[in-house]
């Protein structure tokens, strides 16, 4: 069978780093073809070289028998790839129908004028959301979609523009369970009407889901390609990061003898004035991790913002260490001892235009400062330190505090993140999906820098979406469901059906 697309002896050096080593891949019709590796292993910059957007320093593209040295984004799209990227890039402000079809709107004549020729923007539009299963009016602003919609209207946009080989990137992050299954049922619907996908995921259980084929990169490196019946999940994570990931990460303890220690924090009736989650009440005791499951909107995230003072209570009381915290905004959880690494990273975790040393001293600052953060000073000496020893502890790969966050791989930049709330002198830390993005090896040490935290005194709260990694991680699960919290049930014991029989109502 002939590739829709051949990548061949792919080399693209940046000043200083050669991030991809002679890679060839290519995308049959048909199939779903799976490339993974670690942050930072090239797949992102091998897919931007397909899509136009970096041009390599060697080799060869060959697409529909048409051969190039390199794509412009505007050959790659006539040559029909179109990618779906992790960080949507639909325009809040334009309805789905605009979305779909920016920078291409077809025209009409009308007294020999040109127009916008909605009636057949309309009509291609109702097949390609039929086709997605996006069941929304087209003229619906795409802000007043939720995620898993956003994604459907790129995949819509894609389709609208006639592409046979469409790049998924982490395209399950922010779904829920159903629906992933319904994209899976979509890209199985694609695939049969002879689209080349190439799907990228750290959910290793994915693979063998969805997959047909499977290409591995490591350290800009091509490591090989398999079917997926050949290769185990253990096998994969061998090839992907070298050495074996440990399974579990639970404390030495039982969760009966940690619950004989100091209670560290305490939440009490916790009830946001809007109403997204009512009358939470847990404790966390001295050396646990305490994890936090159910779909998304069940109230996890909204109980931990109204807690850390990002959104207003109407009700409740917050402890540490048995004394009552008084905290109203943020600025008084900071200063007060608690720390909130944020869901989405890139957006709320770090400033973009900040290298790791201002970012990691970011927090540092707001807690030394006064007069509700109107006072207090810059100190390099200062940043140099918090940073050196941050960089250090967390063994943050870069080449220097003067690096820029941004440039970082995904479990480095929450590695900065952690450390800015750890130089901080943070007593309480809460991890809102903290291994979101980021690949297996990495995730290894984020758990493993989480336990060590808990070990050391620290409290650690963990919001996840995914069970399996609550089941491996937490001491203890506290499951949500319509705003309120349901169970709490012991990691060790606890299985991914009971959580999700809990989740759900059930």
């Amino acid at each position: 069978m002939e590739p829709l697309i051949r990548m061949v002896g792919i080399t693209k050096t940046f000043p200083g780093v050669k991030a991809l080593d002679n890679i060839s891949f290519d995308i049959l019709p048909g199939e779903v073809h799976v490339l993974i590796g670690e942050n930072g292993a090239g797949k992102s910059t091998l897919m931007k070289i397909l899509s136009g957007v970096y041009q390599p320093t060697s080799g060869q593209i060959i697409c529909n028998g048409h051969e190039y040295s390199a794509l412009t984004t505007k050959t790659s799209a006539e040559e029909g790839i179109a990618v779906v990227y992790q960080e949507l890039s639909v325009i809040n402000e334009l309805s789905i129908l605009e979305n779909l079809f920016v920078g291409k709107l077809p025209t009409t004549k009308r007294l020999g004028i040109p127009v916008v020729d909605y009636k057949t923007m309309m009509e291609k539009a109702k097949i390609v959301l039929e086709q997605v299963g996006l069941r929304h009016d087209p003229n619906t602003l795409v802000g007043e979609l939720a995620i898993p919609d956003k994604q459907l209207c790129e995949i819509a946009k894609a389709l609208v523009s006639g592409a046979k080989v469409i790049v998924l990137d982490e395209p399950t992050t922010s779904l829920t369970t159903s629906e992933v299954e319904r994209l899976h049922g979509l890209i199985r619907e694609l695939k049969a009407q002879g689209c080349g996908i190439v799907y990228i995921s750290h959910k290793m259980k994915e693979l063998h889901q969805i997959g047909d084929r499977i290409t591995v990169l490591k350290d800009g490196g091509y490591v090989g390609t398999y079917s997926v019946n050949e290769v185990t999940l253990d096998d994969l994570i061998r090839l992907m990061v070298g050495r074996e990931i440990k399974g579990t990460y639970f404390a030495d303890e039982s969760a009966e003898e940690l619950q004989k220690r100091p209670v560290i924090f305490e939440a009490k009736g916790i009830t946001r004035a809007d109403g997204a989650c009512r009358d939470i009440s847990f404790q966390l005791h001295e050396g646990e991790i305490l994890g936090f499951a159910g779909l998304v909107g069940a109230g996890r995230t909204e109980a931990m913002e109204a807690i850390f003072g990002a959104v207003p209570k109407k009700a409740g009381q917050v402890f540490l260490r048995g004394k009552e915290l008084k905290i109203t905004e943020p600025y008084a959880a900071i200063k007060q001892g608690l720390g909130m690494l944020t869901e989405d990273r890139r957006k709320l975790g770090f400033a973009k235009n900040f290298t790791c040393k201002q970012n990691i001293s970011l927090e540092p600052y707001i807690k030394e400062s006064t007069a509700g953060g109107l006072g207090g000073m810059l100190d390099e000496g200062k940043e140099q330190k918090w940073a050196a020893e941050q960089i250090s502890a967390l063994s943050v790969k870069c080449t220097g505090p003067d690096q820029m966050t941004v440039n970082l791989s995904g479990g480095n930049q929450q590695k900065v993140i952690l450390g800015k709330w750890m130089a901080a002198g943070s007593e309480v830390l809460i991890f809102d999906e903290p291994t979101k993005g980021i690949d297996v090896g990495s995730k290894s040490e984020i758990y493993v820098l989480m336990r060590r935290l808990a070990k050391a005194g620290k409290g650690v709260l963990m919001i996840s979406s995914e069970q399996t990694e609550l089941l491996s991680v937490c001491d203890r699960i506290a499951v949500f469901h319509n705003g309120e919290l349901k169970a709490v049930l012991e990691g060790k014991k606890a299985t991914e059906e009971e959580i999700v029989k809990i989740s759900t109502g059930e």
